[in-house]
């Protein structure tokens, strides 16, 4: 079959390229009991909407640098006792999406909250305050001053917050949680299950945000990495803060959270995929350590496979059982 990156085989067994902080674990605990001292004030706002099914609700709360955050939120009309629960990501630059995209998981009886990432497309708020550049894409947003400036740093935080919410409603089963989402929502669903180790389930689509040398050594730092080319153009063209900036960047790289995870993973990656290469997905996927299949669509890029949908539906069942 043709190939844009390494045989498969390979992929199985590729440990990555970017460094890895040394106190990696140490500042990400650090992130986690900031966050916990939050109070997020969560406030869910009934959206009146023709339904048969759903109850739909404007949930707004609190998170990092104090900014106020936006999901949709939709539960079952009818139920009864503890329900399961879904927590679903967008992909780079979009929005939480339409109402009735999350009707098929209310009818089928989980609540579902679908997040808007700060500084995006949506209606979260991007409290800003970072020193440098806030022009083009997240990563390299407060790549000038300390790593508690990351943009993606809250972006990641965000999605925990949004689980520790729905995991304490009185009518959520907190043990029976799952999170989905595809390129920066595949990101942000490992992120979050890394964050959050009591989520259950994890189906993360060929996800962004992940072994950043990689992407620059195969000269596809374009598209949603085209952050990292602009970065050196203008603030080091001679590169000689090139290993401290990747250094900064293993902050946010989902392989070196991967290893915190115990939820149950379904990860998908396209062959054929040049904006976030297969090597960079399998980075992290092999530094799990929990529970975890992949499934490969040799003919398919940047994309979400036409049966895979269905397949995501099916895993996420098993919180029902």
């Amino acid at each position: 079959m043709p190939l844009i990156d390494m045989p498969v085989e390979k992929l199985k067994t590729y440990e990555g390229r970017n460094p890895r902080p040394a106190d990696f674990d140490e500042f990400w605990d650090r992130s986690l009991a900031e966050m916990r001292a939050i109070d997020p004030d969560a406030t869910f706002t009934p959206v009146p909407f023709p339904s048969e099914v759903a109850e739909c609700f404007d949930l707004r709360f609190t998170s990092t640098k104090g900014a106020r955050i936006h999901a949709k939120f939709v539960r079952p009309k009818h139920f009864e006792g503890k329900i399961p629960a879904l927590l679903k990501f967008h992909g780079l630059s979009g929005n939480n999406g339409c109402w009735s995209e999350l009707f098929n998981f209310a009818a089928e009886g989980y609540a579902v909250a679908s997040l808007d990432s700060r500084g995006q497309g949506g209606l979260s708020e991007d409290v800003g305050g970072v020193a440098g550049t806030t022009y083009t894409h997240p990563f390299i947003r407060g790549l000038e001053g300390p790593p508690e400036g990351l943009l993606v740093r809250d972006l990641f935080l965000d999605t925990a917050m949004l689980a520790r919410i729905v995991m304490g409603l009185d009518f959520v089963d907190e043990t029976r949680v799952g999170v989905f989402g595809g390129s920066q929502g595949g990101a942000l669903s490992i992120a979050c299950a890394a964050l959050v180790p009591e989520i259950k389930l994890c189906a993360p689509n060929f996800p962004y945000y992940a072994d950043y040398k990689r992407v620059w050594e195969m000269d596809l730092a374009k598209g949603a990495y085209e952050g990292m080319r602009y970065y050196f153009r203008w603030f080091d063209p001679a590169h000689e803060r090139e290993d401290e900036i990747f250094e900064k960047l293993g902050y946010i790289d989902i392989q070196f959270l991967a290893p915190r995870i115990r939820a149950k993973v379904m990860m998908a990656t396209c062959l054929m995929d040049t904006t976030c290469p297969p090597s960079t997905q399998f980075a992290a996927y092999n530094k799990m350590t929990c529970e975890k299949s992949v499934i490969f669509y040799p003919d398919y890029a940047h994309e979400e496979p036409r049966p895979h949908k269905d397949r995501v539906f099916a895993f996420l069942s098993e919180l029902k059982a």
